[in-house]
């Protein structure tokens, strides 16, 4: 029995022009292809003539391929002596349970190999001109995600004592709850904050507001996931004003 390998790879937010030369790379000799549906579908041009491509939904609040079924696949493809390409929206290792493939498909003795992606919460500076880091406004920048898997809260004081940009993932499901949260750890009511929708896909959409004001203007901007949400001072120099008329337009 001859094994194969599994390449984890990050696909970036959207932007094939975003893909790393590795990762390009990889997708070229892969056998058969693992596919996300943040995915875009112009990623999928780098695929050859001859490769397997079997989509494997994962997506908040939708309806999702179990996690198990997805550590089988790979292993049985790897096990035909296939090169398999995971591929995933963003960076395999940064909110996209590569960490669970890896170990999954280590312990079984199969070859591993993780490509880099660039991560939508990093993606969001460049795409809209708002650095997350900036002197004398922020020192750094920290990446969390809203929904959590028991439930439980973030610490969200902390955060909010800190001074650093806070990048949220999978928080629109009820921004209201989430405000209200972030209101009573010591968030300011006016703090700033950028809201955008499919960063660096072409339907790219985002707004600048507070958060006093996040969930009413996300609603009347008709923003929803997958989406990132930027909180702290820096999201005040956003260069918006020309998707902020569009999202006008579309409101």
């Amino acid at each position: 029995m001859h094994t194969g390998k599994v390449y984890l790879i990050g696909a970036g937010p959207g932007d094939p022009e975003l893909l790393t030369l590795k990762a390009v790379k990889a997708l070229q000799a892969a056998d058969v292809w693992l596919v996300d549906d943040l995915v875009s579908r112009e990623v999928l041009g780098f695929a050859r003539a001859d490769a397997r491509i079997v989509h494997v939904g994962k997506r908040g609040g939708c309806r999702s391929t179990p996690q198990d079924f997805i550590h089988r696949l790979m292993l049985r493809y790897a096990r035909q002596g296939k090169v398999v390409a995971r591929v995933k929206g963003g960076d395999p290792f940064i909110f996209g349970r590569g960490g669970e493939e890896w170990q999954w498909l280590a312990e079984r003795g199969v070859a591993v190999e993780a490509v880099g992606g660039l991560t939508a919460g990093l993606a969001v500076g460049p795409a809209l001109g708002l650095p997350l880091t900036h002197r004398g406004l922020s020192r750094g920048v920290t990446l969390v995600t809203a929904h959590t898997q028991d439930g439980s809260s973030l610490p969200w004081a902390a955060l909010a004592q800190s001074g650093l940009t806070v990048v949220c993932y999978m928080g629109m499901s009820d921004l209201p709850t989430l405000t209200a949260e972030w209101r009573a750890a010591g968030f300011a009511a006016d703090l700033p904050v950028a809201v955008v929708h499919r960063v660096g896909c072409p339907e790219q959409r985002a707004i600048v507001t507070t958060i006093s004001r996040l969930a009413d203007d996300v609603r009347a901007a008709r923003l929803a996931s997958p989406a990132v949400i930027v909180l702290g001072e820096v999201a005040s120099l956003a260069a918006l004003q020309p998707q902020l008329e569009q999202a006008c337009k579309v409101a």
